[in-house]
């Protein structure tokens, strides 16, 4: 027999806004902008415009920090305890903080810190195939295997299914040899790999176009044989079996490691995701000493609910038909989705705020001047445990945003570095590490470059406790070649 319980139990339910504002975290200014013109055009009670409602920062509040002059209201001092600015940026007074970028200092930003395309992947392969000399069938069925090819520039199906597509969807009858042609066609467009069906046939189609000197032959040779063996790191059966000293190994192992995974990538995430340009969202200046953080809001409008829709709902209310009552309850719902938006921007804003704030103060010496060797070890949890917000927080405002400094442009992630030991017990950042392997790399002999297990000892007879595979990490990190391609020709 079923038996019935009656029990309460506690839940925590995120609210609308609640929801919003996670989502929003992770969107760099680009997204935002994005994200607010698709949110205008689906709901008509959003419009551009300053809520007179909202009141900006009083005269008082101007006078109590001598750093909020009328000259300088859009710059946010660096404050020395972050209770005091989450007072200055609570409520209606944080109103899209510093609108800094104006359409005026656009051509102030260096055209270096942006990437544009006019094409996408697509239409850069079918470029390259309108000036091949093929048979027009034969072009078509290239133009076909071009669109079911990914992003990451792979043919995601097999030859056999799409010939029977082609038949079935088409009624167009192409024959195995015929698709083979066309394929060989389009893996012959760069960049090269592309079209490739596996990450074998990628590999061999990058090799194939190297100049066929012997660590090339040997890499090709490897990848062609040996391939299940080498991505599981099986060295000495292979060179068992190829007949090749440790040094020929190692040369044709550099060839296989500089070859691209995903040829596709460097194109079409240039060209078709949010990173066709890279626009700050944070920018953190200084003046005689002191640090100003600002949002990068530029290109956001600010919004407002429409008076319109107010003036409706209001005028529905005196009225209880139930037509009246169905349109009151679509008005009620955009007039709701408005102001949830509204504030949902406000709070993720004040968050990305505090957010820097947190890291230029735990950064301060490197904002000030420039020197990577000065940053600290710092983690998500550190800047977390400051600003009282979970580190799943703190990891989606860290994601995919960049601050302009007068040093250039950095990535978020940037800022944040594994501590590293020294020999007297003193925590360092890995950033001061890379520095350092980087100066004595750049000051190397060119005809006898240092080899990692030199730069290890050099590194522990500087006080550093540190691995050999973790100095060839950092080198790599920093796309330092290997002892082998430094030597110079």
């Amino acid at each position: 027999m079923l038996k019935q319980e009656l029990f309460i139990k506690q839940q925590q339910k995120l609210s609308p806004m609640q929801y919003q504002v996670i989502k929003m975290l992770e969107y760099p200014a680009v997204d935002m902008e994005e994200l607010i013109t698709r949110e205008m055009e689906e709901n008509p009670a959003l419009e551009e415009g300053k809520d007179e409602s909202e009141t900006d920062f009083s005269e008082d509040e101007q006078s109590e920090d001598e750093d909020f002059s009328e000259n300088e209201e859009e710059k946010d001092t660096l404050p020395d305890d972050l209770d005091i600015m989450e007072q200055e940026f609570s409520d209606n007074s944080f109103d899209y903080i510093s609108q800094k970028y104006s359409a005026a200092d656009e051509n102030s930003v260096s055209a270096e810190n942006f990437y544009s395309s006019e094409q996408t992947f697509s239409e850069f392969m079918l470029t390259q195939l309108a000036l091949v000399e093929q048979p027009k069938e034969i072009l078509q069925y290239a133009q076909y295997l071009i669109g079911n090819i990914n992003n990451d520039g792979y043919l995601t199906r097999d030859i056999e299914n799409m010939i029977d597509d082609l038949a079935f969807q088409a009624g167009i009858e192409v024959s195995e040899e015929e698709m083979q042609t066309a394929l060989d066609i389009v893996q012959s467009l760069d960049p090269a790999g592309t079209g490739a069906r596996s990450l074998q046939e990628c590999l061999l189609l990058q090799l194939k176009r190297k100049p066929q000197i012997p660590s090339v032959r040997i890499a090709q040779l490897i990848i062609k044989e040996y391939f299940e063996q080498f991505s599981k790191q099986h060295y000495t059966p292979i060179m068992r079996r190829l007949m090749i000293t440790d040094e020929e190994f190692r040369a044709a192992k550099e060839e296989i490691l500089a070859l691209n995974p995903k040829p596709g990538n460097a194109f079409s995430t240039r060209s078709e995701t949010a990173l066709a340009r890279i626009i700050p969202d944070f920018i953190v200046e200084q003046e005689n000493g002191n640090l100003y953080i600002s949002l990068n809001n530029s290109n956001i409008p600010q919004l407002r609910v429409s008076s319109i829709y107010q003036k409706m709902l209001n005028d529905f209310s005196q009225k209880n038909d139930k037509k009246t009552r169905q349109a009151a309850d679509f008005t009620k719902q955009k007039v709701d989705s408005a102001r949830w938006f509204i504030e949902a921007i406000k709070q993720r804003n004040l968050t990305l705020l505090k957010t820097m704030i947190a890291i230029a103060k735990k950064q301060r010496a490197f904002f000030l001047t420039g020197d990577e060797s000065l940053l600290k070890p710092m983690k998500l949890k550190d800047i977390a445990d400051i600003v009282n917000y979970d580190a799943s927080t703190i990891s989606r405002v860290s994601n995919s945003k960049y601050v302009q400094t007068q040093y250039g442009i950095f990535s978020l992630k940037f800022f944040f570095s594994e501590a590293m030991p020294t020999e007297s017990g003193e925590i360092v950042s890995n950033k001061k590490i890379q520095q350092t392997i980087k100066h004595i790399i750049d000051n190397e002999d060119k005809n006898a470059p240092i080899t990692d297990d030199i730069l290890t000892a050099m590194l522990q007879g500087k006080g550093y406790v540190i691995a050999r595979r973790t100095v060839a990490k950092y080198r790599e990190q920093m796309n330092i070649p290997s002892t082998h391609k430094r030597i110079k020709n």
